[in-house]
């Protein structure tokens, strides 16, 4: 009798871990086939990023793609902004909200939401790591709905087109990191 219980505590065990990865798998499919593919960034990366946006205490810093939260629960821990992180995946908002709370991060806020539909118009800062063909179709958002002043940051790829308002690139091995401010 006690053999059979093992037999079903492991066989629930595995269950359980075939279940959970499954449902990460899933959810890294539905992001990549809504054009984000889930591309953790370099701690080191990021946090060279942030210094150079000279974040101020109280702006609002916006993530678009925030996957699994690590830069913006930084800038707000670090730099004291307020945070969004806006991300299609709900696994990983959910991850995001979870770590947040952990670590007893404040002022921040993980939405589920289309990068696409979301309000960007109150942001100082707007932080994304996107695909080309993304940054290409929220060039014309980001160009009419962002703030006059706000910093546009596009980390891993250029913003094709706006060569006149680019302040500062950031040069990397792998992923460079451009500034733009909007006029």
């Amino acid at each position: 009798m006690a053999s059979g219980t093992i037999y079903l505590f492991f066989l629930g065990i595995e269950l359980l871990i075939t279940f959970f990865v499954t449902i990460y798998l899933l959810s890294l499919l539905y992001s990549s086939f809504n054009g984000a593919p889930f591309v953790p960034s370099s701690n080191n990366d990021f946090e060279e990023t942030l210094a150079k946006a000279f974040l101020k205490k109280d702006q609002l810093f916006l993530e678009l793609g925030s996957g699994d939260g690590r830069v913006v629960s930084t800038a707000v821990k670090k730099y004291q902004v307020r945070g969004i992180g806006i991300e299609i995946s709900p696994l990983l908002v959910w991850y995001s909200r979870f770590l947040a709370k952990i670590k007893k991060i404040n002022y921040i806020e993980f939405r589920q939401e289309n990068i696409y539909k979301t309000d960007i118009s109150k942001a100082d800062v707007i932080y994304m790591f996107l695909m080309p063909k993304m940054l290409e179709k929220l060039k014309d958002k980001l160009s009419k709905e962002a703030k006059k002043g706000a910093l546009i940051i596009s980390h891993g790829f250029r913003i094709h087109g706006w060569e006149k308002i680019l302040i500062m690139k950031e040069q990397r091995k792998l992923f460079s990191s451009f500034f733009y401010k909007k006029c």
